[in-house]
């Protein structure tokens, strides 16, 4: 990175330091009797990166057998027949002040009342989804002015706690997990992981930029996804696992570079490497979070350590790949130009 960091760069420089304030707290007082509760369903919900980041969790809590919705709040606000009496609404948005969240969760406690219990994720305890919250489990990530870095890693340890009580996961093991997820992201952010790649993803005429992934992975591909339109100025789309060949492949070729995230050779995953073979094949590039060797492949490195340990570095290779871009596209990385750290217009 250069000498001079943008609050783009100073944000994913601060993420470790965020990460260990989070550590250091203990959950929520309430939150094991909320997950010990037999609700007859659960929503997930939220915007952007916060709402990303519950694609995991709605893969834990369904493979548990917890009935589990994962709807965008936008969504939810079309179709509020999917919360009935005794159903539990976990919301998270990193500001607490999202224009389609803090609309939803206001009619669904106007009309249900008691009949339901909300939880709010968010990094402001007096946020309005904090007011609106029957319980609220605070971010601990600090103040954030461009992209989400900080808030989004933290999302990401909340999460894990939360599928970890749902799951009867002693504390203990969940705070080693983080740990050493914490210390990964500390020995990385430093690097320049992606150097020299962003110019080459813009070198050609016409660049596209795609990014996939599979299973909980998705999660980081939409992420980053994201974070590259916010921070670098340059389209990009995600794509959930095998949703790529179905129509979009015909991007594919010369001027595309296609970033997979959660490509580690230990998971069987061979319809990553196939995906990975038949892009490079006609002339696309391919950049593999992970250790998940192809040919004419780059690898960028990741932890294997523990899943989430996984989740949250494949989001700081996002974030330096954003970061790398923006500058060969000539922005600063992380300056807003036209929208809001917070978007609160419905």
């Amino acid at each position: 990175m250069p000498a001079q960091l943008t609050p783009f760069e100073q944000d994913v420089l601060a993420q470790p330091a965020a990460l260990s304030d989070l550590l250091s707290t203990g959950f929520v007082a309430g939150i094991d009797d909320l997950v010990s509760h037999r609700w007859g369903r659960v929503i997930l919900t939220g915007m952007g990166s916060s709402h990303f980041a519950g694609i995991p969790t709605w893969h834990a809590l369904t493979r548990s057998g917890i009935p589990c919705w994962l709807v965008d709040a936008g969504t939810l606000l079309e179709t509020p027949d999917l919360v009935t009496p005794n159903t539990l609404v976990i919301a998270t948005s990193q500001s607490g002040a999202s224009g389609e969240v803090v609309e939803v969760m206001s009619r669904l406690r106007d009309e249900w009342a008691d009949l339901i219990r909300i939880l709010g994720i968010t990094a402001d305890e007096n946020s309005p989804l904090a007011e609106i919250a029957d319980l609220t489990v605070p971010l601990h990530s600090g103040p954030e002015t461009t992209a989400s870095t900080k808030s989004y890693l933290n999302t990401l340890a909340v999460h894990h706690r939360l599928v970890g009580g749902f799951q009867k996961t002693p504390g203990e093991l969940l705070d080693g997990e983080l740990a050493t997820a914490t210390k990964w992201v500390a020995d990385a952010v430093g690097q320049r992981l992606a150097a020299d790649i962003g110019s080459r993803m813009l070198g050609t005429w016409a660049p596209r930029l795609i990014t996939v992934g599979r299973r909980d992975a998705a999660a980081t591909a939409l992420y980053a996804a994201l974070i590259m339109k916010e921070a670098a100025k340059v389209p990009a789309e995600g794509f959930v696992g095998g949703q790529f060949r179905h129509g979009p492949i015909e991007l594919a070729g010369w001027g595309m570079t296609a970033m997979l995230y959660g490509a580690d050779s230990y998971a069987d995953y061979v319809s990553l490497r196939r995906l990975a073979d038949d892009l490079i094949a006609v002339g696309t590039s391919v950049i593999l979070a992970g250790d998940l060797e192809v040919e004419g492949g780059r690898n960028l490195p990741t932890s294997r350590a523990n899943d989430l340990a996984s989740l949250m570095s494949g989001a700081v290779v996002a974030q330096h790949l954003a970061i790398e871009v923006a500058h060969a596209n000539g922005v600063v990385p992380g300056a807003f130009v036209v929208g809001n750290k917070v978007t609160t217009t419905l």
